[in-house]
């Protein structure tokens, strides 16, 4: 096939077709819980963790599927290998699984009560350069008034797309810096995550990183193994505004770019304000294993891809 597929509710379609009705519940009410993985060498990476993650996420909002996890698994696996054929040898996918509450039976009456939960498969190439300058500026985080969802309102284990409250600490973020993304507070006034990631802050050779109210990262718990096999020590604990700004240094794990320093938080410098050398070892250490050089094709993808966009 010659242009992507997804899946979509027992089918594999062209991926332009992979559409939902407006009487879909994750449209209707952001009902919906999923999982972002990546490829590496157009292999997906830690699938079955995240697809681990999915199923409890289903577990506690209630979709029913009629899916397990291995079926779930041979889908990705034949829609990477369908449209990985279809990119470039030294480029990578996103590969996104969702499922929503399905149809919302105001709309359509009982209709929707026979028609179950919606899930879909899909992916896109991974847009190298929204990332690829940050290996060497580094991120800015700034706290905004936003705060995170409750523990007790929505689990933080539940990966979701309730992603309204992000928008408006996305706004505030900007305000302060054009340039910086937000970083919650919970009600405690401890740090917990943003948008995309998990925060880690280093203190000599032990990296501590926020234990409660966060979503349980796949990237971050690969961190851990890495670290360990480096000499390095993780910690699950509080991190307050001021251990952040007191940091020797900061970064982000994350799904699509694995890691990504963060060299400024509320308008100043985290330590020397340039990536440090925790955050080097661990991004060569992630490429040893995956066997790629992650800021390498992050910086070669993003150069593709605007010559491509300037050649269309």
């Amino acid at each position: 096939m010659s242009t992507p597929i997804a899946y979509l509710n027992g089918s594999f379609i062209p991926e332009s077709a992979a559409r939902l009705p407006v009487s879909d519940l994750g449209i209707v009410g952001a009902m919906s819980v999923t999982e972002m993985a990546r490829t590496f060498r157009h292999q997906p990476f830690r699938l079955d963790e995240h697809l681990a993650r999915l199923m409890k996420s289903l577990d506690y909002v209630g979709f029913p599927i009629s899916l397990d996890m291995e079926g779930l698994r041979r889908i990705c696996d034949e829609v990477v290998a369908t449209n990985a054929a279809l990119i470039p040898g030294h480029h990578d996918l996103g590969l996104i699984v969702f499922v929503t509450a399905g149809l919302n039976r105001t709309y359509l009456g009982r209709a929707a009560a026979q028609a179950g939960s919606t899930v879909c498969v899909h992916t896109f190439p991974l847009p190298f350069e929204l990332w690829s300058d940050l290996y060497d500026t580094g991120l800015h985080l700034v706290t905004v008034p936003t705060r995170g969802i409750p523990d007790d309102v929505i689990d933080p284990r539940v990966k979701h797309r309730s992603r309204l409250h992000w928008h408006l600490a996305s706004r505030e973020a900007h305000q302060v810096d054009p340039a910086a993304m937000a970083i919650l507070t919970d009600q405690d006034g401890n740090l917990t995550e943003t948008a995309t990631g998990n925060l880690c802050a280093v203190d000599g050779t032990t990296i501590v990183t926020p234990a409660a109210h966060v979503l349980e990262g796949v990237s971050r718990e690969f961190l851990v193994e890495l670290a360990g096999s480096l000499g390095l020590s993780v910690v699950h604990a509080a991190v307050s505004p001021t251990d952040l700004a007191h940091a020797d240094e900061a970064f982000l794990t994350s799904t699509p770019h694995c890691l990504l320093p963060v060299t400024q938080f509320n308008c100043s410098p985290i330590g020397s304000g340039k990536p440090g050398p925790v955050f080097q070892k661990l991004i060569e250490a992630w490429s040893q294993v995956v066997k790629v050089n992650i800021r390498e094709q992050m910086r070669q993808g993003a150069a593709d891809r605007a010559e491509a966009s300037c050649m269309s």
